[in-house]
């Protein structure tokens, strides 16, 4: 029988897997594993990033992007501590991928050695699935068994790698049975939960569609239930993007980021179909007494973020599907009627400001560019903070346009490594990094890696001298003085040429627009540095157009209140809000000044 190192055995499982790349950066305890990856370069390509969080979060990334497993590494001590911003990244979001972890040598274990410490009990939380191979024969069989828990429990798994246990020899006899593993399917919605849904929909003055991140593969099933119902489509934010923005009924996120009309709807619905949804910040929406259909393949999830009337334990697909088969078609709703009419102002007025020749510039006129100019195949990186504002309101996604941020976790810093696992898996589509100047100052280092493997990837860094995700909290939230959210301008395109990375600085649509031509047209990376304006986007939390102080702020002189149209398309007080006429209405909830949690 043929003999094969410890380490070579595990990448011989990895490729029997069809996994093809790892992201990580070496160090001394995981030099056998290196051997192998030199022994494996024309098999599994190694993208060597700068940093170990990138390599974590860039296989975080490469899952959400691709439906497929990334798999990264570090060394012991250090090396290992830096993946764990990727590894809570990918747990929150419950996002498959695998990390090696190397340990010192198994003589040197439990002794207090050089970089040494109990991996296997500090990666437990971080992770779905941990084990450390006892015996190098053991290596192949547990890195099959850390990818099939991965997929299976939807997360992290970690498996930790003696660094003498990497050199010994071993029978190479081991093959995985992957194919083994069913395509993952669902149970179609029971007769008796399709027939109670239904009735609550024909009851239903003013229904509403709140659907997520587990309705991906719904966006046609969700577009036809809207038309035949006259349902508003709203969604969380990782939802955006399942159904194209420009679809009428679709109103967009609700919360902080999210535009004027979803949170303004929100709490006039009297029933909610609730579909492969779980946002935290639900618990924050709709009225208290409003009914809800939902809709998941987890059982867990019902009724955690409100009182469910109707669970259909099911795959969106499938069920919204019966209850468009089942149901009468409706007349459109005074909530529909007013949602639309809202959508179309708001639309109308972030038009307005397409062509602004403000300076600094506004946000308009830089996503617009980005709007005409994205391939209808393009791949958007997005950082954390208020580019993930801007992204849900003014971003026009369609076609088979990609994007992915950092959700649950919303640990900033998180686009450059989901620009380099996109430029990875699509090295032949347009990758657009999209960052404030503070979360790209945390992980600009991996310019080099794009540079390096000449990654054609577009970075765009919206320079405004503040945290202003943070800015914004402060002001607004707990109304407390600024306090360490101003950051020093910087020549980021200066920053880009030190990198081998081209660099251009830009303060106008026009110059913008010409970069980006540029950029389409050449090899490899480019980095654009926008001289992005200081005010902070309109506040949904706060929208008060009858304040002037308020609208002189946002300029928001052609913005109708809600109460304009709810008033004009007969939207009653008591139908929207579920509550008895005689009921003294609850006084709106104080600001969180708690939590620090970002509303995504």
């Amino acid at each position: 029988m043929t003999k094969i190192n410890g380490s070579d055995a595990m990448f011989q499982v990895m490729y029997d897997w069809d996994i093809d790349h790892v992201y990580g950066f070496p160090g001394g305890s995981f030099d056998s594993s290196m051997n192998a990856i030199h022994d494996w370069k024309n098999k599994i390509k190694f993208i060597e990033v700068r940093h170990e969080e990138a390599g974590a979060l860039a296989a975080s990334a490469e899952y959400k992007l691709t439906g497929k497993v990334g798999v990264c590494f570090g060394s012991a001590g250090p090396g290992a501590a830096h993946l764990y911003n990727g590894l809570y990244d990918a747990k929150y979001d419950k996002t498959p991928m695998v990390a090696i972890v190397a340990n010192v040598p198994t003589s040197r274990q439990d002794i207090d050695f050089f970089q040494a410490f109990d991996e296997d009990k500090w990666f437990l939380d971080a992770s779905v699935w941990c084990a450390q191979p006892k015996t190098a024969d053991l290596i192949p069989v547990l890195m099959d068994e850390a990818i099939r828990q991965a997929y299976a429990k939807k997360g992290p798994a970690v498996l930790i790698i003696s660094k003498d246990l990497g050199w010994q020899k071993i029978e190479d006899n081991f093959r995985v049975n992957y194919k083994a593993v069913p395509t993952e399917t669902y149970l179609e919605p029971t007769t008796a939960s399709v027939e109670e849904a239904t009735k609550l929909l024909a009851e239903a003055k003013n229904p509403v569609v709140y659907f997520g991140n587990g309705a991906k593969h719904a966006k046609e099933e969700l577009k036809e239930f809207a038309e035949k119902f006259k349902t508003p489509l709203l969604s969380s934010y990782l939802g955006k993007g399942v159904v194209e923005d420009e679809f009428p009924a679709y109103m967009g996120t609700i919360g902080r980021i999210g535009p004027k009309t979803p949170n303004e709807i929100q709490s006039h619905a009297d029933l909610v179909v609730w579909v492969g949804n779980n946002s935290p910040f639900s618990v924050l929406w709709f009225n208290k007494d409003a009914k809800v259909i939902q809709i998941d393949t987890d059982s867990a999830k019902f009724g955690k973020r409100h009182k469910v009337d109707v669970s259909m334990l099911a795959d969106s697909k499938k069920a919204l599907r019966a209850l468009i088969d089942a149901g009468e078609e409706r007349s459109e709703s005074p909530i529909y009627k007013a949602a639309i009419a809202d959508r179309e102002n708001w639309d109308a007025w972030q038009d307005s400001f397409k062509d602004s020749e403000e300076m600094p510039v506004r946000p308009e006129p830089i996503w617009d560019v980005i709007n005409q100019e994205a391939a209808d195949d393009a791949v958007f990186a997005i950082d954390v903070g208020n580019v993930n504002i801007d992204h849900t309101r003014l971003l026009k996604m369609h076609d088979d346009q990609k994007w992915t941020t950092s959700g649950l976790h919303a640990t900033m810093g998180y686009g450059a490594p989901a620009a380099l696992a996109a430029a990875t898996a699509y090295p032949d589509r347009e990758i657009w990094q999209l960052a404030g100047d503070g979360g790209f100052a945390m992980m600009n280092q991996e310019l080099l890696t794009m540079a390096r493997y000449n990654m054609h990837v577009l970075n765009i860094v919206f320079t405004n001298e503040t945290l202003g995700y943070i800015e914004a909290e402060q002001e607004d939230e707990s109304h407390q003085p600024l306090s360490g959210v101003i950051i020093p301008d910087n020549n980021w395109a200066q920053v880009a040429e030190g990198m081998n990375v081209k660099g251009v600085v830009v303060r106008t649509k026009d110059e913008f627009e010409k970069a980006v031509k540029e950029w389409k047209k050449m090899d490899g990376p480019m980095l654009i540095d926008i001289k992005y304006t200081h005010e902070m986007p309109y506040s949904t939390e706060l929208d008060t157009l009858d304040d002037p102080a308020f609208v002189k702020k946002y300029q928001a002189e052609d913005l109708k209140p809600f109460s304009y149209f709810a008033d004009k398309y007969g939207l009653e007080t008591d139908a929207a809000s579920g509550a008895s006429q005689h009921e003294e209405a609850e006084p709106d909830p104080e600001p969180d000044t708690t939590s620090g949690a970002s509303q995504h």
